[in-house]
């Protein structure tokens, strides 16, 4: 049998299907918090400031909080809940992932 790898998303989503929190919008946080900017986390994810904003508030309203703070001397930066928001997806995507390759390693090497 070939070299297999597993490949795994994780995603969170409404009862409608829309996403609230993936792996562009952990980016997106990541780079905010990184520059203090949404311009500038924009700019390296090349998406208009406007897309990035977006994806921002509709998380916003389906979690009914704020997850990043504009300041117009300051910047950018995630509340505490965009960062307790951030942490948790990261961590979801970790644990799944070591679950995904527990899985598949007990199916795969019999």
């Amino acid at each position: 049998m070939p070299d297999l790898r597993l490949k795994s998303r994780q995603w969170l989503e409404d009862s409608h299907g829309n996403i609230i929190m993936g792996e562009g919008r952990q980016r997106i946080l990541e780079l905010i918090e990184r520059t203090g900017s949404i311009n500038q986390a924009a700019k390296l994810m090349r998406m208009s400031y406007r897309a990035v904003w977006g994806k921002i508030k509709a998380t916003e309203e389906h979690v009914n909080k704020r997850i990043v703070l504009t300041e117009k001397r300051h910047g950018s930066r995630l509340t505490e809940d965009g960062k307790r928001l951030l942490a948790n997806y990261t961590r979801l995507k970790e644990e799944c992932q070591k679950a995904d390759e527990e899985i598949f390693k007990n199916i795969f090497s019999a």
